[in-house]
């Protein structure tokens, strides 16, 4: 009969912690990436006015 608490199993409990830890890591790296005031300041101002049909002239 086999040892159903093996050392490569883990359990829900254990599971939902390192999904956790995961989901924590993930949040905290998206946010370093997706700054918002960073994003902002290396984005380009929008074009100025104009028509903006002006191809179909």
């Amino acid at each position: 009969m086999e040892n159903k608490n093996s050392k490569s199993e883990i359990t829900r409990k254990e599971a939902l912690q390192r999904m956790g830890k995961y989901a924590a890591l993930t949040a905290v790296g998206t946010f370093l990436i997706l700054n918002p005031k960073k994003a902002h300041a290396l984005s380009n101002p929008p074009d100025g006015g104009g028509y903006p049909f002006e191809d179909d002239l």
